[in-house]
């Protein structure tokens, strides 16, 4: 079940004692219910939408999590990666949703009876490098792609001169400011108390409404949910996990939070990418700076994301190699039969390391199949598929996803690109 590329039996786990990451024999429960204070949401909320903490000032947050775009975006970029502050510069990966990440789990090790080791789950950006909201903060903040701060005393400057200061006094005491580090460790409580808020969980899609008994679904929606789940056919399941079985919308996060090498192709837009050396190495970078022996074993894998609100999204993969959705599930759908269609100048998967590419799932289903067979899902598949996927939109995400519904289609009826 959870078994994901080509595995070394037995490495990982010396790997993962080396690392101190933990090792847990049973996956944990899903999280919450969260009970956030108010006065730190709000705190939070603020923060993320002020765009005096980058420099130079006018980039937010929201800038490249855009409440419009599910919580994702590319601050007007369109080229897969989102500007930063700095017209000139662009960073390296699509931006993921901010949306329920308050149920990410820290990085961990499972063993499955079905996987010959243990296997990562967990950690936040797609690569599990933090684990923490607080940790994660300070990462857009400083990185000279995106936010720009020269320094967390400068953050710490301009949240002590904020509108919100007092209210940062009132939650989180009168020395709150008393030193950098116990102001970054209150803006990190803060922006926690944020993405556990209902506004960032709020769970109102017309699937939950369906599990609930509260709405219906289309033919061509159910045909798509049951080609999600079919293991023989779209297999996406497998790794996007739901309970449809549960009224708890919280049990159909649609990921296990858990790693896959899929190969997508290049984003030769990526500027970094202009040097043919470059590649985004995922979690293996991570693995490297915790001291995992044999990281290179992760090199390409990255962590499966939720599908909630997929279809309001502008860009896919970790590299927004993808502009519509319809495109990616053709490309689960086609990459092991229909190489061609998606590597240039026939170099298979272009976007991993020659000497990493021996990672890439070519194990499961729809990827173990050979080049000229037929396909898992036909063009109908892949449309139904789609339309189940666009149920997974929360009611304030719907507009954006009904906008990018309207190019995706009539890209499909010009021919299926």
């Amino acid at each position: 079940m959870l078994a994901k590329g080509l595995i070394v039996a037995g490495v990982l786990a010396a790997s993962a004692a080396c690392a101190a990451t933990p090792q847990l024999s049973a996956m944990p429960d899903v999280a919450g219910p969260f009970a956030p204070a108010p006065a730190r949401v709000a705190l939070g909320r603020q923060v993320f939408f002020d765009t005096r903490l980058s420099e130079p000032a006018g980039t937010s947050c929201a800038s490249c999590h855009d409440p419009r775009q599910g919580f994702a975006g590319n601050h007007g970029s369109r080229i897969g990666v989102a500007l930063g502050s700095r017209p000139d510069l662009v960073g390296k990966r699509n931006v993921p949703s901010a949306l329920y990440a308050a149920y990410i789990p820290p990085l961990f090790f499972y063993q499955d009876d079905d996987a010959p080791a243990p296997t990562p789950f967990g950690g936040l950006f797609t690569d599990g490098r933090v684990d923490t909201v607080a940790e994660l903060a300070r990462h857009p903040l400083l990185d000279p792609l995106e936010m720009h701060n020269r320094s967390e005393a400068d953050i710490a400057r301009k949240l002590r001169t904020a509108p919100y200061a007092d209210g940062f006094k009132r939650a989180f005491g009168p020395d709150v400011f008393a030193t950098t580090a116990s102001s970054l460790a209150a803006l990190g409580a803060a922006m926690d108390a944020f993405l556990q808020s209902r506004e960032m969980a709020p769970f109102s899609s017309r699937y939950d409404a369906w599990v609930q008994g509260r709405a219906h679904l289309s033919p061509q929606e159910l045909r798509g949910l049951k080609l999600f789940k079919d293991p023989d056919r779209g297999n996406c399941a497998s790794c996007h996990k739901f309970n449809e079985t549960s009224s708890n919308p919280a049990r159909s996060l649609f990921t296990d939070f858990g790693y896959d090498a899929i190969a997508v192709p290049r984003n030769r837009a990526i500027p970094a990418n202009r040097d043919p050396r470059h590649f985004d190495e995922g979690l293996c970078a991570t693995g490297r700076a915790k001291g995992w022996r044999d990281s290179g074993q992760w090199c390409g894998y990255f962590r499966t994301p939720s599908l909630r609100n997929v279809a309001a999204r502008q860009r896919y993969m970790h590299n927004g190699v993808f502009s519509n959705l319809r495109d990616v599930v053709a490309f689960y759908a086609t990459r092991a039969i229909e190489p061609e269609r998606w590597y240039k100048d026939g170099r298979l998967f272009d976007d991993v390391a020659p000497r990493h590419q021996g990672n890439v799932n070519v194990a499961t289903m729809p990827y173990n199949r050979r080049k000229g067979m037929r396909p898992a899902l036909d063009d109908a598949d892949i449309d139904a598929i789609v339309a189940f996927l666009r149920t997974l939109t929360d009611a304030p995400f719907e507009a954006s996803a009904a906008a990018d519904g309207a190019g995706v289609y009539s890209a499909t009826k010009e021919g299926k690109r």
